[in-house]
């Protein structure tokens, strides 16, 4: 078996196991994940390691709530304790593994967390609930020669949590200036960049975009010639809107990223300055 079949191999194995729970039970919010997350990182530093695998493989315990499980690998990524799949997965090595998008998921984990002792990271995973890739982040851990984690599933964003950001974006402006903002829009890991949801912004006079949450590297490219995947011109109908009447929505149509599929789209759009500056978000 080559390598490339081996990591597709674990892969498969992992998701199955994992999802296995996700498929039967509620999906927890990213604040259960980080009161599971906490709450096991105390358990393990006020009671060690053995006792603390232990109770993380307990199935029927305190540390698997609804889809969420405490998970431990150690450096050389393998698992000392997982509590969707304690008898196919302890054990196992999983250095090599990739998610749903081929990222070294777990030597990511290693890494980031030799930098830092906490660290939260995000990631594709197939939800066997929705069947669909989804992002997933985690929260992570680094106790000695081990990293323990919680993952959760990201929330499917809303018309209001778009509306919210596009919110703090113009806060932003109004704030810091637009140049000041431009820059904070572009940071992938800043703070508007939020699970599928991030702002862009295009020039009204040249139809270039000033910055892209999700792909920085297309500031400074012509956005106003993009088309949706059934034709329509997205952005100049966007550009002519916040020249008009300074802000509404587009819909449309567009592949997301995430899940690889041809999804409806909504976006919210608004003028600021000289500027144009939006977030959109999947109606379905």
């Amino acid at each position: 078996m080559n390598k490339t079949t081996l990591r597709s191999s674990l892969a498969g194995l992992l998701m199955l196991a994992a999802s296995t729970l996700a498929s039967a039970a509620e999906h927890a919010t990213p604040r259960e994940a980080r009161a599971l997350f906490d709450q096991a990182v105390k358990y393990l530093q006020a009671n060690g390691p053995e006792k603390a695998w232990a109770a993380f493989n307990n199935k029927k315990g305190p540390f698997v709530k609804k889809d969420l499980y405490v998970y431990v690998i150690d450096l050389q990524g393998t698992y000392v304790a997982n509590g969707a799949a304690p008898d196919s997965l302890v054990g196992l090595k999983v250095l090599d593994s990739v998610d749903a998008a081929g990222n070294p998921l777990f030597r990511q984990m290693i890494a980031v967390t030799d930098k830092q002792q906490e660290a939260r990271i995000r990631y594709v995973w197939l939800n066997r609930q929705s069947n669909h890739v989804e992002p997933k982040f985690a929260w992570l851990h680094r106790e000695g020669e081990h990293i323990l984690g919680v993952g959760y599933y990201a929330p499917r964003s809303t018309a209001d949590d778009a509306k919210k950001l596009l919110d703090a974006a113009s806060a932003q402006v109004k704030k810091q200036g637009m140049a000041k903002a431009l820059a904070s829009f572009n940071d992938p890991r800043g703070p508007f960049v939020r699970d599928d949801l991030y702002v862009f912004a295009i020039n009204l006079a040249s139809g270039k975009f000033e910055a892209h949450g999700m792909n920085p590297k297309w500031t400074g490219t012509n956005a106003s010639d993009l088309h949706d995947v059934e034709g329509h011109p997205l952005v100049k109908d966007m550009l002519e809107l916040a020249k008009s009447k300074g802000e509404g929505t587009v819909d449309y149509v567009w592949r997301n990223p995430v899940t690889n599929s041809v999804e409806k789209k909504r976006t919210f759009i608004r003028r600021e300055n000289g500027s144009l500056i939006g977030v959109g978000f999947y109606t379905e």
